[in-house]
């Protein structure tokens, strides 16, 4: 294939002597969208004086944009995609007030399915052509009970503290693949419950906890919703000049010098009886201190950064439990929309043949940019990220063929290939957000702590959210709910 390119990328940092900077109101670490919102509500609100320590080159954590070709036709999302108009209105209301297009995404034309029981392996190597989207194919008579018991039993979550929720012990305990057998014993309830766990946070059903997916399915206000393409659905719009262009324009509305790139955080302390009672330390020596933090990192990689005095134990808990799941992009722009032309939508569904999971079509037709991304979710992620570049980019590519050939002509090279390994990068290790793992007790023990401050510390990020948890739009909600809490504890402290 030609024109290839891979987005992983090691920052290194260089020791130097240690240096003390201005003292601020505000410390926030992490310049994602949880850590961006919380910075501009906070000085909306009260005009303190913040600053944002980033530990990569860029703005926007996970939401992460490219130029699609090199003579400057379109952009593709190698991270965060998609918003809707609906229930998503915060990012909807950014969107709005930067003037920024959105795409409708494409649901006409029909779907390809690799795998699924209703396939002919004999024809076609078990590919097959579905008639328009919906549910990928199998067993009905099994996928509709299925679909209503996730229905029913997340509605009954308390997105407030899902440990308060009707069944909470045993479900915390159970993993969403012993909730999808226990409604029926059967090799399609387990393939469901994987399909649903890796499409939504890239891990196996096993790997875990029945109660966090359910709770995360009704933070996404339904599982139609999460898994739908339409209106109202988690992949309904996208940003012609991509989604990094909405942090980059919040970074843009901070004062200069306010946000600190590649300057990894190594250490957090507090003193609650002091006049400067927090100090955070970075990897290149320069110490920030400040009266609240606000901490926008992954509570999977809490462990990276030294607290003092220790995290509380449910907390510690959290952080030394949670996982993030295998999640990566491989995205194939053409020259032109060979797909469409042949009456294809551009999802693939594949339960088996290669390392793609899914796929959805990511052209923006404006600007002449015809795509097709490839998500590689899971174990299958997992096991695929073990080989060579060179390895990985055959494996999908002779999939994504395999797939295709039999419904169009000829399938051509790509113009431009993108691969984004969220689990390669240092400072993220994994997309979207961190779950619990079921089997025990620790769902129950650490449900109530995502949002709690720490002393003068605060915690935000998609993860800690109660609408869209995992989303662009849980992560805006949760810096507006940080900064709120923060101005709250600042007023009582003066």
């Amino acid at each position: 294939m030609s024109s290839t390119t891979t987005t992983t990328t090691t920052t290194t940092t260089t020791t130097i002597t240690q240096s003390i900077n201005p003292h601020y109101d505000v410390t926030i670490i992490g310049a994602g969208l949880s850590g961006l919102a919380a910075a501009t509500t906070l000085l909306q609100h009260a005009g303190l004086r913040i600053c944002i320590l980033e530990a990569t080159p860029h703005v926007g954590g996970k939401v992460r944009t490219v130029q699609s070709t090199t003579n400057g036709h379109g952009f593709n999302d190698l991270g965060a995609t998609w918003i809707n108009d609906s229930s998503q209105e915060e990012m909807f209301k950014l969107m709005n007030r930067f003037g920024i297009e959105t795409e409708v995404q494409l649901v006409e034309g029909d779907s390809i399915e690799q795998g699924y029981p209703d396939a002919d392996p004999d024809r076609d190597g078990g590919v097959k052509r579905r008639k328009g989207g919906g549910l990928p194919g199998g067993d009905l008579e099994i996928l509709l009970p299925l679909l209503e018991a996730v229905r029913s039993e997340s509605a009954k979550c308390n997105l407030k503290n899902p440990a308060d929720s009707p069944g909470a012990e045993d479900l915390g305990k159970a993993t969403f693949r012993d909730f999808c057998v226990s409604i029926s014993q059967s090799e399609t309830a387990v393939a469901f419950a994987d399909a649903i766990a890796t499409a939504l946070l890239g891990v196996q059903g096993d790997e875990i906890s029945a109660l966090y997916l359910l709770h995360y399915i009704k933070a996404g206000t339904g599982i139609d919703n999460l898994i739908s393409d339409n209106k109202d659905g988690g992949q309904y719009l996208r940003a012609r000049p991509g989604m990094q262009t909405i942090p980059k324009r919040l970074a843009a509305e901070l004062p200069p010098d306010s946000i600190f790139l590649e300057t990894p955080v190594t250490c957090i302390r507090q003193w609650l009886d002091s006049d400067t009672p927090c100090e955070v330390h970075t990897s290149n020596g320069q110490v920030f201190t400040s009266q609240r933090v606000v901490v926008s990192v992954p509570s999977a990689l809490h462990s990276t950064i030294s607290f003092n005095p220790l995290l509380h134990k449910a907390r510690q808990a959290l952080a030394n439990t949670s996982v993030l799941g295998y999640y990566s992009k491989m995205v194939y722009v053409f020259p032109h929309p060979w797909w469409r032309d042949a009456g294809l939508s551009g999802i693939l569904s594949s339960l088996t043949g290669g390392p793609i999971s899914f796929s959805r079509d990511t052209s923006i037709p404006a600007a002449e940019q015809w795509s097709i991304t490839c998500f590689i979710t899971g174990a299958r992620g997992r096991e695929w990220s073990e080989y060579s570049q060179s390895e990985r980019y055959e494996q999908a590519w002779s999939q994504f063929k395999a797939c295709f050939s039999p419904f169009v002509e000829s399938i051509p090279e790509p113009a431009r290939t993108f691969e984004m390994e969220w689990s390669k990068e240092p400072f993220h290790l994994g997309a979207p957000c961190p779950v619990i793992p079921g089997g025990d007790d620790t769902m129950i023990e650490v449900a109530g702590e995502l949002e709690k401050p720490f002393g003068n510390i605060h915690f935000v990020g998609t993860e800690t959210a109660r609408i869209w948890r995992g989303y662009m739009e849980g992560a805006v909600r949760s810096g507006q709910r940080g900064a709120a809490e923060v101005l709250d504890a600042l007023r009582k402290d003066s």
